[in-house]
């Protein structure tokens, strides 16, 4: 079992606070706009992975006889996609979604009809 040092530990730590900075509440959301008697806040989706590894033993045979190998190292990575927005009003709250399923549904009929008459033109 290898033991971490206090330089593998920091790297890790530099990783998830820069990562943790980057998917803040107020980069997820971002920050209310008033307008209009209204309140809008943005909504957006998160994803982050994390990853890491540390290896050991021996370089190749071509290097010298004694030389050991050793290694480490961490990485993250954050995306995010905008969804919508909520709007506030003195009388109601609502979500409104960036994209409504119409146009997907669109999409997906323009891809299959153009599919369908790109087949046919083949044969």
């Amino acid at each position: 079992m290898s033991e971490t040092t206090p330089q593998d530990r920091n790297i890790g730590a530099t990783v998830a606070s820069s990562l943790n900075q980057n998917a803040s509440l107020q980069n997820i959301f971002g920050s209310p706009i008033e307008t209009q008697g209204k309140t809008i806040i943005p909504v957006a989706q998160v994803a982050m992975g994390l990853g890491g590894g540390y290896g050991r033993g021996k370089k190749l045979a071509e290097e010298t006889d004694n030389a050991q190998g050793e290694g480490a190292g961490a990485g993250g990575g954050l995306y995010t996609i905008p969804r919508g927005v909520f709007e506030i009003t003195a009388k109601r709250t609502r979500f409104v979604p960036m994209y409504s399923p119409g146009h997907f549904l669109l999409g997906t009929a323009v891809g299959l009809l153009l599919g369908w008459w790109l087949a046919r033109r083949k044969e």
